[in-house]
């Protein structure tokens, strides 16, 4: 029988996927955002089954993302490996909603993919979405997409292409606009192979969301002129409600042993009963096959982006499952995020006794620069969350607790404070654009309660809370919440500005009186209701 590849394979808010394989192994790298440690790395022997890896820019020496808005941070990283090391690629971006992008875009290398990385080499800022190519005469060239701030119409302004001196650790001469993409518009997201001779670029277009595409073109010369395929465009769902996989594009492909060509991609997957795709953009993988005169073409009927495609002839090779309780034995698990830096021992420790979390009380849930926060991915449309907190507060600034958390606009958290006339207090806080609303339910705490269990309940739109003081009879507090205002496709572009992430379950704690008081978390439950994830 055979084994067919199950999409997507990363299911989640892992979108802008940069595929290689290395021997026997594959590895597909996806943007993180203003998610520290950051490009999170996956690893497959059989293209069905992948095992996380982690964020390996995991250090402020490699990522400092500190001040960065919702949706800025690491875009669209590409990973390769060459010279016997591989190669790391990334933008770190810092304003991006009006005319101008300031974007740094950076290099760095490491023997082994779980690291040491090398301290980063900044290439430029003209663009977004930066890739390195390995020519088969040992030259190496960086590409990205070119941005004209001059008119939001037209900023997307073609692919440069400009060649980097590994000695001098630096790009040299001038970058020469080598695409300006099809009638699709809004060229982005390039990767370059040399396959036969010929060079093929692999671009995205049609922006991220619903309109989005992969386009392919080659040319003899590595600066063109370069030819669209007549099989254009490679991969998109536009104009087609009906399939499962939405916002189709963004990709780069990989060849396998036996010389079968796949194609990670980006995909969304809408849910409730609207065109909000509220896990975020995640990774899907199609098989391609090469028409007589060496063009692309997707490996099915259809002409769409399938929910399954054939895998290679290859052992299964599965992995160890995450766990479903969470536990800190002085760490964070695998999957863990902060927000744009690492947190340090002054607002983060460990009770190695207990493994248990504390965090100590910062900044508010609005910072943009230190936020005593961590939370794992929504990665499924049904699940249960549940944690067990401990929480001390002794002023209104103080608070802590567990969210459902988008950005600094978009959230809901359950969390307890200080009210000056009941003493603890537990309330849901919802935040919708910036706005912040308080229920009316505020339940009073005994003072005899040292601990409260608190759990989220997700089915697919509809997000409850509930709370216990014992772990075994719950109580609602704060009503029914849509889900699906948690998700790129909630935010209007001329109002809010473009978001590009997704849903976290998160554990938190905020001290704006700068007392740093404690909270204590023992454990993360994350239960998925009957659905297959990637694992």
């Amino acid at each position: 029988m055979t084994k067919m590849i199950i999409n997507p394979v990363l299911t989640g808010f892992h979108p802008d996927p940069s595929i290689c394989r290395v021997g026997d192994d594959y590895y597909i790298a996806t943007s993180t955002f203003q998610w520290f440690p950051g490009v999170e790395i996956h690893k497959s022997r059989d293209l069905v089954h992948w095992q996380r890896l982690g964020g390996v820019l995991d250090d402020t020496r490699l990522l400092n993302m500190t001040g960065v808005p919702d949706s800025g941070g690491v875009w669209a990283p590409c990973l390769s490996y060459a010279d016997g090391r591989f190669y790391l690629i990334y933008s770190n971006v810092k304003t991006y909603r009006n005319y101008f992008k300031d974007v740094d875009n950076y290099l760095t290398s490491s023997e082994n993919i779980l690291g040491p990385w090398e301290d980063p080499i900044y290439l430029n800022s003209s663009g977004f979405d930066p890739s390195l190519f390995h020519d088969d005469d040992g030259k190496k060239y960086v590409l990205n997409q070119i941005w004209d701030h001059r008119d939001k119409q037209r900023s997307f302004a073609g692919i440069a292409l400009q060649e980097y001196d590994a000695k001098a650790k630096a790009v040299i001469g001038a970058p020469v606009n080598i695409f300006k993409g099809s009638e699709i518009g809004s060229v982005e997201g390039p990767n370059l192979y040399k396959i036969d001779g010929m060079y093929y670029l692999i671009c995205a277009e049609g922006g991220t969301f619903y309109g989005h595409a992969v386009t392919v073109a080659r040319a003899e010369k590595i600066t063109g002129p370069y030819e669209i395929s007549p099989h254009h465009p490679l991969l998109t769902s536009a104009g087609h409600p009906e399939l499962r996989l939405q916002k189709c594009g963004h990709g780069s492909i990989v060849q396998s042993k036996e010389g079968e060509w796949y194609l990670a991609h980006l995909c969304g997957r809408p849910g409730g009963n609207g065109e909000r795709c509220m896990l975020g953009r995640e990774t899907a993988i199609q098989r391609l096959r090469r028409t007589p005169d060496n063009w692309f073409k997707l490996d099915n009927h259809s002409g769409f982006a399938e929910d399954s495609v054939p895998a290679p002839d290859l052992p299964a090779h599965r992995w160890e499952e995450e766990p479903e309780k969470m536990t800190f034995p002085g760490k964070l698990p695998i999957g863990f995020k902060t927000l744009r830096i690492p947190l340090d021992e002054k607002w983060m420790a460990f009770d190695t006794s207990r493994e248990s979390l504390i965090l100590y009380g910062k900044e508010s849930m609005e910072s943009l620069h230190t936020q005593s926060l961590v939370g794992i991915r929504r990665d499924c449309f049904n699940f249960r969350a549940e944690t067990k907190m401990r929480f001390g507060p002794v002023n209104m600034q103080q608070s802590a607790g567990m969210a459902l958390y988008y950005d600094t606009t978009n959230y809901f958290y359950l969390n307890i404070s200080w009210d000056e006339n009941r003493g603890r207090i537990l309330q849901l806080l919802v935040c919708d654009h910036g706005e912040i609303s308080m229920g009316s339910d505020k339940i009073t705490l005994p003072e005899d309660i040292e601990a409260i269990f608190m759990r989220l309940v997700v089915s697919n739109d509809i997000a409850e809370f509930y709370w216990s003081p014992d772990g075994r009879e719950y109580h609602p507090v704060g009503g029914v919440q849509d889900a699906t205002t948690l998700s790129d496709d909630y935010y209007d572009q001329e109002r809010h500005g473009l978001r590009f992430t997704g849903t976290f379950i998160t554990l938190c704690c905020q001290d704006t009186s700068g007392q740093r008081c404690p909270a204590e978390f023992d454990y993360l439950i994350y239960h998925r209701n009957g659905e297959e994830y990637a694992g």
